[in-house]
């Protein structure tokens, strides 16, 4: 069980440590659903290299477009326009409508669908993990040069653009359910719970709620992806209730 479960744990102890930082920054700017819509633009990219090139090109369809959806809400975020979540809202059914209407067109559809929205994470492999952690080193060393020592629209473009260079990797792994769903709730927790180092307490508590989810996809047969979106969203939401 240990061998199974070890990948798929420190995967998402990787996953949570940059997810918790850019979490925290997108509920403090108040765009919530930031992560949906790259995430679903993302995964566009990823159907239409499976679809048109057979998995081809894969990441630089990804990338392209999550940079193109960071970017535009970088701008929207700048120009602080009160219809800021109606546009975020309509990228993510922009990425969500095409991402159906290109994979009705796939033989395997309905699998790569709930791939892209939901990965199996426990079969993930050393060689992946290994990828994703030096390509986070690199992302944490760009966001402390040019996002922490910028301001004003260079910082907006450079933290959505390191947004979108992170989910476009985490959505490959894990599908755009589960990447909302560690980037916003374990921080959200914290955030009720806690008054500072939240990024420590969120990857704290984020990894526990996915060894639970992990142990409970094992032992009863369940998907393992959405099961940790359940635990997260289920956990954050009581906490919500509880803590004002």
């Amino acid at each position: 069980m240990i061998d199974i479960l070890l990948p798929s744990l420190i995967l998402s102890v990787i996953l949570l440590i940059v997810h918790s930082y850019f979490g925290i920054q997108i509920i403090r700017r108040g765009v919530i659903f930031t992560d949906l819509a790259v995430g679903q633009m993302a995964a566009l990219g990823v159907a239409i290299s499976v679809y048109l090139f057979e998995g081809m090109y894969i990441y630089f369809f990804s990338l392209s477009l999550a940079l193109i959806a960071s970017l535009l809400i970088a701008y929207i975020q700048h120009r602080k326009d009160d219809t800021q979540e109606a546009f975020i809202g309509l990228l993510y059914a922009l990425g969500i409508s095409g991402v159906f209407i290109v994979m009705s067109r796939s033989p395997h559809g309905l699998d790569e669908l709930n791939n892209l929205l939901a990965y199996d994470i426990l079969f993930t492999g050393y060689i992946e993990i290994y990828k994703v952690a030096v390509l986070y080193l690199i992302v944490g060393a760009l966001i402390y040069f040019l996002v922490e020592k910028s301001e004003g629209l260079k910082r907006e473009l450079a933290f959505f653009a390191l947004f979108a260079i992170t989910l476009t990797s985490s959505v490959k792994l894990a599908g755009v359910l589960v990447v909302f769903s560690i980037l916003i709730a374990p921080t959200l927790v914290s955030l009720k719970l806690f008054k500072k180092n939240h990024i420590l307490k969120s990857t704290i508590i984020g990894s526990g709620l996915i060894l639970f989810s992990l142990f409970l996809s094992y032992n009863f047969d369940l998907p393992t992806g959405y099961t940790i979106v359940f635990i997260n969203a289920l956990t954050a939401v009581i906490i919500s209730l509880y803590k004002n």
